[in-house]
């Protein structure tokens, strides 16, 4: 018979066993988000650093938990409980300054953005980013599409019949007659405003599930402590 309580054991291992696989997709996630990350940050985009480090983390953390679960040894569980409340804490703050680095995000974007049209001349790395970013978003300019200058490029072109997505280009500019309305800025916002909301919620969320993960390892180290307790009060009577 175990020291825990097996059906507190098999769920406690049961959901360090999802945590692994959630961190394992987390570092998929990061992998293919990392193709994008020069263009989320060359707006203002938070660097997907955060990302790695809370993906390793979720994965290490989750295996500590499922060794600790069935080994039943207080040491593993007192470090993973020693884990779980480092772990809220950090979660609790990077939640918070995740409000807060979006707030200024939104109050900067349209300051960031205009710098950003200005060296699209100059820059071709930036404008070759852009051309691709208007052919996939629909969408044409930064800010507006005056900031191509007189010509506007050929990814702006406006091709769908949906009402609403189409204008015709400015007077004076060469380049397609019907362009995309909706200008890159309102796309890259937008994109933001998900990246932003879902990191707050993956944060508040697991500095709930650690908050809960700690409380269920101390009852375990309870657990495994009465247990011992118990068999050597046995064999102290057994020896009297």
């Amino acid at each position: 018979m175990g020291k825990i309580n097996g059906c507190l054991k098999c769920l406690f291992v049961f959901f360090n066993v999802l945590f692994a696989i959630v961190g394992c997709l987390l570092i998929y996630g990061s992998i293919k988000s990392t193709a994008h990350s020069q263009q989320m940050s060359a707006f203002g985009g938070p660097s997907l650093g955060w990302s790695w480090v809370v993906a390793i983390g979720v994965l290490g953390i989750s295996c500590l938990g499922i060794y600790a679960g069935l080994s039943e040894k207080p040491i593993a569980l007192k470090i993973f409980a020693g884990f779980m409340g480092i772990g809220m804490v950090i979660m609790m703050i990077f939640g918070i300054i995740t409000v807060v680095t979006r707030n200024k995000v939104k109050d900067n974007f349209q300051t960031i953005a205009a710098d950003v049209a200005k060296s699209i001349k100059e820059d071709k790395d930036l404008k070759g980013m852009l051309e691709a970013l208007q052919a996939s978003a629909q969408c044409c300019g930064v800010v507006k599409p005056e900031d191509w200058g007189n010509e506007i490029p050929d990814s702006c072109e406006c091709k769908t019949t949906y009402m609403g997505v189409c204008r015709s280009k400015p007077q004076g500019m060469n380049g397609p007659t019907q362009i995309y309305k909706k200008a890159c800025s309102d796309f890259i916002l937008d994109v933001l405003n998900l990246v932003f909301s879902l990191a707050m919620g993956l944060f508040f969320a697991f500095a709930v599930t650690a908050l809960l993960g700690l409380l269920i390892s101390i009852l375990m180290i309870h657990q495994v402590k009465r247990h011992d307790n118990a068999g050597g009060a046995s064999i102290a009577m057994r020896g009297y």
